[in-house]
């Protein structure tokens, strides 16, 4: 081989031509940073930089036989290549130039080239015939540190909580039989309450914090021990108690608040009817107030008005029950009502029957039962009265003169439990991508004939293409929760209105995204993820009734988008027909920065990163949605058909504008997260992470991009390579990654795992 055709200062700069090369990894955007960092090596003379120059041409590719030579170059160095270098290839690079003349140092520019192209060993390793050392994951970024910035505001309190759940009562083990799941569920949550966790976010005098966000947190970590103990617990102390805080007066708060913290007062959250499901509006049991007595009568009136699937409705003593207010023969809408089910001994009252609904999908050990109310008499104190009220006169009274209003004033205190069952359903994404992702960094299967060791799963572009980018979705939807869940706790007013629009969304989008991740990580395991020992199975099954409980998603979807679509018409109203022609404007104007072929060609690495083109992407979608919606309803209703046909004539596009309008909300509220963040490593990395996620929505909606001409075919083609760039890229990373979840290593008890 003759090595006099390359020069010492070329030497270093070959193994990355031939990774170049042997991968194709250039994009023409691409060979600029190569070429600026040639032109700016000092190294490198004139007649070096024009040789180097030359390898960069794509229309002019080195020859096979160059390519060979390079190849040999670097096996008859006999160097080995060690992954856990801070720059592996530059430092491998460096020692063949070495064995050959023993001159070179590290070079910085090098260095730029693996960092900006996101060259990792897993492209090439598999290329050199040379010995690899191998490094399972990256010690670049340390996992707690991801942790502590996520979690920041109340980093202190949860960690005092994840030592708390040190303890051998928390223990997760396989529990088939549902009354032992069911024993176990409430020895913890009376645990839990002891310690004054359950009654965090109710006011100081009784017993609590204040802090509905840090609430919100703990729910979340307890579907890392047992999804069973996260629903009993949010049952108890969000919905029940939750209901008493939120729709009670003070005497309500007083009398019950206190016990319900202390688990002193077991109760039940009782809205959903069989019969009536997501239509809360339309549930059927009454409160009919008899004005002598000072009494409410509560009453199932046929057989399919129960109430059904009510957690803690075997242990509880008192339910929180949802019924049609009636009030001198008129009925005033929903309300709720302290109802008691049980005496001391826990025996059910009279006109009252409760059923167990059995065993289930999953969240065994949530005792879920049907009941039923006949002519149950209560004192009419126990109505919880905040919004509407009966006077000693026996006549309604409400601040809220509106029915309407009234009865989304009352639903919209319940956005915290919708907060918290998306946040729940995360957390179980979260522990199967933490199971599968450390199974794929020790688990092996397949090589080539030259290697004895097989490779490692994550290793393979399709593994980490499954896995990678919905650890990036995790980080996106961690940060859009508790921007909502801050937004709900610090919102004052009665009108919540645009934060139920926005949770009603995401609720939507985060539970089926679970759904989605948690089946990709139960099949990325293998055999092992269907052991119920590796947890996926159980967490498949316990999050799956988050897609259709506090609101089923299609319902929440549409909601979502007669939100939007709210918002919409009262802009153009209130501005006229001044606002009808900004919106003709802005379309036409939009029509033709979007449409222009050199914005739906352009395929630059730095475009296809920034933020504003996943902003303006989205939003352009969402704006597109929401006028045609708008516009086809418009042409419906001109055309005579009720406003509820014309609804219903365009409700697959409507669950498409809140989804639309759900991903454009995730991705500015991460974005703002990450513009607050100091300048570094882990702002990058968290630059990089939105990135994925936000090419993986796009390339999802690639077909509608393509027919609206946003996107052209060569755009969408880069997208697609940069999501799986992107994914290979994060690879090394994965495990600080997932260990930023901030799992207690404590739970996670799967043994492939571990």
């Amino acid at each position: 081989m003759d090595l006099n055709k390359y020069s010492n200062s070329i030497l270093p700069y070959i193994p990355f031509f031939y990774v170049i090369w042997s991968d194709d990894l250039l994009s023409a955007s691409e060979i600029e940073v190569v070429k600026t960092a040639i032109k700016e090596d000092d190294s490198l003379n004139n007649e070096d930089k024009k040789q180097l120059g030359a390898w960069l041409d794509k229309s002019n590719p080195p020859q096979n036989e160059e390519i060979k030579q390079w190849q040999q170059l670097i096996t008859n160095s006999g160097v080995t290549l060690i992954e856990s270098e801070a720059f592996p290839l530059e430092a491998f690079a460096r020692k063949v130039a070495n064995f050959y003349c023993n001159s070179c140092s590290s070079n910085e520019l090098l260095k730029q080239i693996e960092l900006n192209l996101g060259i990792q060993p897993n492209h090439y390793n598999h290329l050199f015939n040379v010995e690899v050392i191998q490094q399972p994951f990256s010690d670049f970024y340390n996992g707690a540190e991801i942790d502590a910035i996520l979690n920041k505001p109340f980093l202190k309190k949860i960690n005092t909580f994840r030592t708390f759940l040190k303890q051998d009562t928390f223990n997760w083990n396989i529990e088939t039989n549902k009354e032992k799941a069911r024993e176990k569920v409430l020895s913890q949550v009376k645990l839990l309450a002891a310690n004054g966790w359950g009654a965090l976010a109710y006011p100081k005098a009784y017993g609590g914090e204040d802090n509905m966000e840090c609430y919100a947190s703990i729910f979340e970590h307890l579907m890392f021990i047992d999804g069973s103990l996260a629903i009993k617990f949010g049952v108890q102390f969000g919905l029940f108690g939750g209901s008493i805080h939120n729709l009670g007066s003070k005497r309500h708060h007083d009398q019950y608040l206190k016990a319900t913290g202390e688990t002193n007062l077991l109760g039940c959250f009782a809205m959903t009817e069989t019969g009536h499901g997501s239509n809360v509006r339309g549930i059927k049991t009454t409160a009919t107030y008899i004005h002598n007595e000072k009494a409410l009568v509560i009453h199932t009136p046929g057989k399919n008005d129960n109430k059904e699937y009510i957690g803690n409705a075997l242990d509880s003593k008192m339910a929180s029950v949802f019924a049609q207010l009636i009030v001198n023969g008129k009925n005033r809408g929903v309300h709720a009502i302290l109802v008691p089910l049980r005496n001391d001994k826990h025996e059910v009252l009279e006109g009252i029957t409760v059923k167990d609904n059995g065993y289930k999908l999953g969240l065994n050990g949530v005792d879920n039962g049907k009941i039923w109310f006949n002519q149950v008499k209560v004192p009419v104190a126990n109505l919880l009265d905040k919004y509407g009220r009966i006077d000693s006169d026996g006549n309604y009274e409400s601040e809220i003169k509106n029915p309407n209003k009234r009865f989304f004033t009352m639903l919209g205190t319940l956005v915290g439990g919708r907060i918290c069952v998306a946040k729940g359903a995360l957390a179980g994404s979260k522990m199967a991508l933490t199971v599968a992702i450390k199974h794929a960094l020790q688990r092996r299967q397949f090589n080539d004939s030259l290697k004895v060791q097989e490779d490692l799963l994550l290793d393979y572009p399709t593994h980490q293409l499954r896995l990678i980018p919905k650890v990036a979705t995790s980080y996106v939807y961690h940060v859009v929760l508790q921007k909502a869940m801050k937004e709900y706790a610090q919102n004052t007013s009665n009108d919540k209105r645009k934060i139920e629009t926005q949770v009603a969304g995401l609720k939507a989008c985060i539970t089926w995204f679970a759904t989605e991740t948690i089946q990709e990580c139960r099949e990325a395991c293998g055999g092992k993820g269907y052991l119920l020992e590796n947890r996926i199975g159980d967490l498949k099954n316990d999050t799956d009734i988050f897609t259709t409980f506090e609101g089923d998603n299609t319902v929440l979807l549409q909601l979502a988008a007669k939100g939007v679509l709210s918002d919409f018409k009262s802009e153009l109203n209130a501005g006229g027909f001044v606002s009808v022609l900004k919106l003709l404007r802005d379309r036409f104007s939009d029509k033709l920065a979007t449409i222009n072929p050199a914005y739906s060609n352009k395929t630059d690495k730095d475009h296809l990163y920034n933020p504003k083109f996943h902003l303006h992407a989205m939003d352009y979608r969402l704006r597109r949605l929401t006028d045609t919606a708008a516009m086809r309803i418009r042409g419906y209703i001109k055309k005579g058909v009720p406003s509820y046909q014309a609804f219903l004539k365009v409700q697959t596009h409507l669950l498409e504008v809140g989804k639309a309008y759900s991903e454009v909300l995730s991705i500015k509220w991460y974005y703002e997260f990450i513009t607050d963040l100091p300048e570094g490593k882990y702002k990058n990395l968290l630059l990089q992470v939105g990135a994925l996620h936000s090419l993986s929505i796009i390339r999802k909606d690639a077909a509608w991009y393509l027919e609206q001409g946003y996107l052209s075919s060569t755009k969408s083609k880069a997208i697609r390579q940069r999501v799986e760039r992107l994914s290979t890229e994060l690879r090394p990373h994965a495990h600080a990654l997932v260990e930023g979840f901030g799992i207690p290593e404590h739970l996670v008890t799967a043994p492939i795992a571990n």
